[in-house]
């Protein structure tokens, strides 16, 4: 999977923080669930417009931004 197929940047929407295809949802929401015990199911329950392979694009967007030692 390649998370930019998933992830949009657009200066305009949410301050130009990462998105989920072009959603008002950013990548850091959806870590922000996940770190606060929701699970996959309950993200997607709560947010329709989601996938898991949405939810998976923002696990690689955050693997390999910042720090990480591949880059």
């Amino acid at each position: 999977m390649n998370y930019q197929d998933f992830i949009t940047i657009e200066p305009d929407k949410r301050g130009g923080k990462p998105c989920v295809r072009g959603l008002r949802i950013t990548v850091y929401d959806v870590l922000d669930y996940m770190a606060s015990g929701m699970s996959e199911a309950e993200i997607l329950v709560d947010f329709p417009d989601l996938t898991r392979e949405d939810l998976h694009a923002c696990l690689l967007y955050a693997a390999w931004s910042g720090d990480s030692p591949r880059q």
